[in-house]
């Protein structure tokens, strides 16, 4: 595997994002590149030094990925609140716009909302990493 040095929370944003850019990591410098509608790709506008594999398209979490990390959150609050709010959560995302009504609904549960974001982060952290593993490369230590 080839260390490269890259910004994890950047690529767990590109990986969970939910904005219309797409988002590349530049193999070469580590970077994430955010592609908004109407601009052309990193590289495309490359005159003489082409190198068509540089960069590697950042293909965010799908939704049944993005439900599946909510669910299993579910399981693991355990607190007098839980079972309200497991039952809240849960019909959310069982709901229409299943992400955006289980974020709203996490605004009444402050103290899971916490957990939440916690947990989303190490979820996060996980898939980035194997993510490039995949890809063969590893974030470097430094």
């Amino acid at each position: 595997m080839r260390p490269l040095t890259i910004d994890l929370d950047r690529l767990e944003y590109a990986l969970d994002s939910r904005d219309a850019a797409e988002y590349y990591l530049d193999q070469e410098t580590g970077e994430i590149h955010a592609v908004f509608p109407g601009d052309p790709a990193p590289g495309a506008e490359e005159k003489y030094d082409v190198q068509p594999d540089r960069y590697l398209h950042i293909e965010r979490l799908d939704l049944a990925q993005s439900l599946a990390m909510r669910e299993a959150f579910l399981f693991t609050i355990h607190d007098p609140d839980a079972h309200v709010a497991h039952a809240v959560l849960s019909d959310a995302l069982s709901g229409r716009r299943p992400l955006r009504t289980f974020d709203f609904k996490l605004e009444d549960f402050p103290r899971i909302r916490e957990r939440w974001l916690l947990y989303q982060a190490t979820q996060l952290r996980e898939y980035a990493i194997t993510w490039l593993h995949d890809k063969g490369l590893e974030p470097s230590r430094r």
